[in-house]
């Protein structure tokens, strides 16, 4: 049996994944695994090599999802790609990180992609 945590945040990232590709997103991995960490979705949009943090909440008692991509989990996030970049030997592409909210509170779903978060 999943851990309810794991199954939220699966179920936010399918909801991120289709509400991206709409959005003319090209999905090149998922939950791609460094030892320094996870990067939940990677993916080219527009020219530019776009990592995804996805953060989903079935309430807003602690705020908007996307407030949880605090300052040092940024900086974990450039170092995971940093190291994918490295791994995949790509040199000097363009870059940028957005960031996906969802929060699922009755009804449907609220999918909110914030481009060039930080």
């Amino acid at each position: 049996m999943k851990d309810p945590r794991r199954q939220l945040g699966d179920a936010g990232e399918d909801l991120a994944a289709a509400a991206l590709k709409k959005q003319g997103y090209k999905i090149l991995a998922r939950n791609y695994t460094t030892p320094l960490g996870e990067i939940d979705l990677i993916a080219r949009h527009r020219g530019e090599l776009v990592f995804i943090e996805v953060k989903t909440r079935k309430s807003l008692r602690f705020g908007e999802p996307q407030d949880a991509v605090s300052a040092p989990k940024q900086a974990r996030l450039r170092k995971l790609a940093d190291y994918y970049l490295k791994r995949q030997r790509l040199g000097e592409v363009p870059v940028r990180f957005d960031v996906v909210g969802i929060t699922l509170i009755e009804g449907e779903p609220r999918v909110e992609i914030i481009q060039n978060a930080f």
